[in-house]
């Protein structure tokens, strides 16, 4: 697979850079057309076809459609769908929250036209993850594996598996586009509102009915859960987000043994320094880090004696506060921007555990042991 891989990337970028060769070719006058050489071979080709093959034919069985009744015992009951994978062999399937919230009746439908109802387990709105439960003979599931999507690469090849606008088991085929996007779990939130952190970027074609679906690497492991685009139409725009395997492994094992999960929290509203404001708090114009805005009363960061912006200033006709904490490592790992700061709490930060913040308070480093806490209502 690996030696597929290799040779799919190769000839991809071979016929890339063929295809703008012929593009910028201006043709000589009255000059007859010429022959057409073939920019790959018959038989690469054929391994190309036969290594996307092989990872539909892996993945596909494990890939579901989830259609849900809202408001089943009204006059007007709502029918929407989403897509799924099967986690483990005792029946959990994987999706995301948005497509089973406020569900009344979820039923799954396998690639081979099988139905089955499913029973909610447990859902976080905060990673938009959720897990339904179905009653199944174990030899009749096939789990799919998970990548360690932390090292993934710009550039990748991908492949999403999903059910968009209900047709049942399409597959695409693209490129991660970008890393460490950040995806708010709420865009009409007013107030303090959570970002979905470290979402992988993708070309690959998704569209409504895409979401809870797999994003997979060229082995045919799960790299993350696909669970929107950035459209202004409502179809792809050549962006989609997936959440990635790492936030998809912490979070769903809880949701399975409790049915919640509890994210680790520090109480602190954040900045990421820039030179206007770096200047306006007399340092170097290149500081990075980013800066303690605000901090919860009680929270974990109250606790361990950080400090809050409190120093007002007009930074281009804005009243805006600055002089707090910059928060510049986590655990020892450089933090250039706030989403840095989430990636990494969300990453490695465990409820009751400490985590050593080096901060830069009025010109000079210090060390700030913070025992993290939970995020409150999770």
């Amino acid at each position: 697979m690996k030696r597929q891989y290799t040779l799919f990337v190769s000839i991809m970028l071979a016929f890339l850079l063929a295809l703008t060769s012929c593009i910028n070719m201006v043709p000589a006058p009255n000059a007859g057309p010429k022959p057409v050489s073939p920019i790959v071979s018959t038989g690469a080709l054929a391994d190309i076809e036969a290594t996307l093959e092989q990872i539909y034919d892996l993945a596909n069985p494990s890939v579901v459609n989830i259609s849900i009744v809202i408001g089943s015992n009204t006059t007007f009951p709502q029918d929407a769908m989403g897509s799924g994978f099967i986690w483990d062999k005792a029946g959990h399937i994987v999706t995301n929250n948005h497509v089973i919230a406020d569900a009344d009746d979820i039923t799954i439908t396998f690639p081979d036209g099988t139905m089955v109802p499913g029973k909610l387990v447990g859902a976080d709105f905060d990673s938009d993850l959720a897990v339904v439960k179905i009653d199944m003979p174990a030899d009749r599931l096939k789990p799919l594996s998970m990548a360690d999507s932390t090292r993934l690469k710009v550039g990748q090849l991908v492949i999403a598996i999903g059910n968009p606008f209900g047709l049942q088991g399409t597959m695409t085929v693209g490129f991660i586009s970008a890393l460490g996007r950040m995806v708010p779990t709420d865009e009409n939130a007013h107030g303090a509102s959570y970002n979905i952190p470290d979402v992988i970027q993708t070309d690959a074609s998704l569209n409504p009915g895409n979401s809870g679906g797999v994003l997979l690497d060229a082995t045919g492991k799960v790299i993350g859960v696909t669970q929107s685009m950035a459209s202004t139409s409502g179809s792809s725009a050549g962006v989609g987000f997936a959440i990635p395997a790492a936030i998809v492994q912490q979070v769903v094992p809880s949701l399975i043994k409790t049915g919640r999960y509890e994210h680790p929290y520090l109480g602190i509203s954040v900045v990421s320094m820039s030179p206007t404001l770096a200047t306006a708090m007399n340092l170097s114009a290149t500081q990075r880090g980013t800066m303690i805005g605000s901090i919860t009363a009680g929270s974990p960061a109250d606790k361990a004696g950080l400090k809050a912006s409190q120093t007002r200033v007009t930074i281009n006709g804005h009243t805006v506060f600055v002089g707090g904490d910059i928060i510049i490592t986590f655990n020892d790992q450089t933090v250039k921007s706030s989403d840095d700061l989430i990636t990494f709490l969300s990453r490695s930060g465990v409820i009751g555990g400490t985590v050593s913040l080096t901060v830069l308070r009025e010109g000079k480093q210090i060390k700030v042991p913070v025992i993290i806490g939970a995020r409150p209502g999770a």
